[in-house]
């Protein structure tokens, strides 16, 4: 992608992304995600209803009045994007591509991180590692990982789960926000998503697109598998081609869904043909 043209993306997408993290999210991003705990901010005169248990006893003693320890919220966390870069991702047929919602979402969520004065970080992943972007704070820093989204060219086409996870383990020690952003058109992931989940706060987001569910009747189909590049033709007129495709697409739906489920890790759900933002909303309604 040309310089001019990519400089004029990132534009638009941090326009609208920053503008909706901005009046909408940012509240209930930080809602949403705690803290690390409770430091100690200040001492002022106890007033009735507050816990006994904060009073500074020494100061109180010095004053002869009681005074109360204030704590505020350590709020500084870490929010790790891990990006799906595999082919399956780059599919739409409705109003957007997946990866062009990966791009927006990915924005969104960390403008939010940011305005709560939160590092972000991502990782591209195929069937490898692709790029590691460190945790830093600030706007060019965001609108670097913007550049990225749109313009990184991946060396694999597949696509591991498990790699990206055990990445992220070895490089981000303390707890961090995690994001999976991924379509989620693989399997055999479940350990390490238990092993992660014990460590960091881990959020999948799955996309979808409709023509992914079922196959559709229209004769003849010259079909590229996008994650191995093989051509294939296939006779979707076929009753018994037509089921072998869903319940494929439904093999990997299931396992997605009771993986989350049976590891307790939360889980949202984005749809090509849906506004994104109802689904963030609901998401960190939920939270809360």
């Amino acid at each position: 992608m040309e310089t001019s043209e990519l400089l004029k993306k990132v534009r638009k997408i941090e326009i609208k992304t920053k503008g909706l993290s901005k009046q909408i999210f940012s509240g209930e991003y930080h809602s949403a995600f705690k803290g690390r705990g409770m430091s100690f901010s200040e001492v002022r005169n106890y007033q009735y209803g507050d816990d006994v248990r904060n009073i500074d006893w020494n100061v109180t003693a010095r004053a002869g009045e009681p005074f109360i320890k204030v704590f505020e919220e350590e709020r500084e966390l870490t929010a790790m994007l891990l990006v799906d870069m595999s082919r399956s991702s780059f599919f739409g047929t409705v109003n957007q591509m997946k990866n062009e919602i990966i791009t927006e979402l990915s924005a969104v969520l960390a403008f939010s991180a940011i305005q709560n004065n939160d590092k972000v970080g991502v990782i591209f992943f195929t069937n490898k590692i692709e790029k590691y972007i460190p945790p830093k704070k600030g706007k060019q820093h965001i609108l670097r990982i913007i550049r990225e989204l749109l313009d990184f060219q991946a060396e694999e086409t597949g696509t591991d789960l498990t790699v990206a996870l055990r990445f992220l383990n070895n490089v981000i020690k303390k707890r961090s926000i995690t994001f999976l952003l991924s379509d989620f058109l693989t399997k055999g992931y479940e350990d390490a998503l238990r092993i992660v989940a014990r460590r960091h706060d881990v959020v999948g987001v799955h996309f979808t697109d409709p023509r992914e569910e079922a196959l559709p009747n229209v004769g003849l189909i010259r079909a590229i598998d996008a994650e191995t590049g093989q051509i294939r033709v296939i006779d979707s007129s076929s009753k018994k081609v037509r089921e072998r495709y869903t319940a494929w697409y439904q093999e990997h739906l299931d396992y997605y869904i009771n993986t989350f489920k049976k590891t307790g890790v939360d889980s949202m759900n984005i749809r090509t043909d849906e506004s994104y933002e109802k689904a963030l909303h609901q998401f960190f309604k939920r939270r809360k």
